[in-house]
């Protein structure tokens, strides 16, 4: 069943919740990024959570049931109001919920096959998706008003599907040869991030061109990709993965030379005779970037950090701090990072919390059915 607890941030990165599934101390807790403090949460002895999800940082958050003995079922979202105590609607499905997202307009629900989505003010479906295999509940939609994007699992492999709402159009970007394991969406929506289930790469694309930009090698050995995240400025973006590493990446201002060449698309085209589709560049430069791995022309990460743990784990960049990084995990560790902007390197420890431990310390002083912490 993995670890006990369900992690995720907010929209912006300024909180982030936990979701506990079994023990004593069953329930949810919200928690400030930077600084670190607990702000509140919700104890629940008659059952756990598996899902918890914020929307910025207002007393309305969606729930799923999970653990042993799930508060709710599994196969429903709770929307509950943290000031009333109590769910003020629910979206009920014949499967388990594998992912949900919010934002002020809109509801996105995520199943092993299907993205729905639904208006936040009346809980009216507006749009049903069919994916690929998706048991991870891959989705990410935008969270600012600038514009509404949201990328999910296309239903091919590899491939993700963008939904610009604003435009009334969708892209397929084939982003990968091998499934998805992970998608970042930038907050404005104008940068996806894919990384796929072998997790040596990781590529940028503009969602409205459907065109790589950018494309970034996190190491040479297989990972999962936990979770991939975007500066608010939008010059970095942040990567961890089952290796127990942090990565920073720097996203230069225009496309990098290796993204833009023909030889970093993610699928090649071949012309009707089975040959490569002819480029601008000279026979010489194609017989070289032909010999040289893109082991060597994709770009590093600017710093890394390695974890106490390989537990699952989420990065944010603060807003307030540009040179600086929230991690947190699974296993209850919160660890704040800083790294050199300009000369890069292995990244330094500041902080570190267990809101593991806070869990049990918060159980133990309280014995009512349904308790505020």
């Amino acid at each position: 069943m993995g670890e006990p607890l369900s992690i995720s941030y907010n929209q912006d990165g300024a909180c982030f919740a936990v979701a506990r599934r079994d023990g004593r101390a069953r329930g949810f807790s919200v928690y400030n990024t930077s600084p670190y403090r607990e702000t509140f949460g919700r104890k629940f002895r008659d059952g756990g959570v598996g899902i918890v999800e914020m929307l910025f940082r207002c007393n309305i958050l969606a729930l799923v049931g999970g653990g042993d003995e799930p508060k709710f079922s599994p196969n429903k979202v709770m929307i509950w109001d943290d000031h009333q105590g109590r769910c003020i609607g629910e979206l009920g499905f014949k499967v388990p919920v594998r992912g949900v997202r919010l934002r002020r307009d809109k509801v996105v629900v995520a199943l092993a096959h299907k993205i729905f989505v639904y208006n936040f003010s009346d809980l009216k479906m507006e749009q049903q998706i069919d994916t690929a295999a998706n048991e991870r509940g891959l989705c990410a939609i935008s969270p600012t008003t600038e514009r509404t994007v949201m990328a999910c699992p296309g239903l091919n492999r590899g491939q993700v599907r963008v939904e610009l709402f604003d435009l009334g159009t969708t892209k397929f970007i084939a982003a990968h040869e091998t499934a998805l394991a992970c998608l970042g969406l930038s907050a404005d929506g104008s940068l996806l991030a894919t990384a796929s289930e072998k997790g040596t790469l990781i590529r940028i694309f503009d969602t409205h061109t459907a065109s790589l930009v950018h494309e970034f090698r996190r190491g040479s050995d297989r990972a999962r990709v936990y979770s991939l995240a975007f500066s608010p400025k939008k010059n970095l973006l942040g990567v961890t993965s089952d290796k127990g590493t942090v990565h920073v990446f720097r996203i230069p201002e225009t496309p990098s030379a290796s993204s833009s060449a023909p030889t970093a698309s993610p699928i090649p085209t071949p012309s009707s005779n089975g040959a490569r589709t002819p480029s601008s560049s000279s026979p010489a430069a194609g017989f070289v970037k032909k010999l040289l791995p893109k082991y060597f022309s994709s770009e590093w990460s600017l710093a890394q950090f390695k974890l106490p743990s390989t537990a699952r784990s989420l990065v944010t960049f603060p807003a307030a701090d540009p040179d600086s990084c929230i991690v947190i995990s699974e296993r209850g560790e919160y660890s704040r990072l800083i790294f050199d902007l300009g000369g890069g390197g292995k990244m330094s420890l500041v902080e570190r919390f267990d809101f593991a431990d806070r869990a049990a310390v918060d159980d133990d002083a309280r014995d009512d059915d349904d308790d505020r912490l």
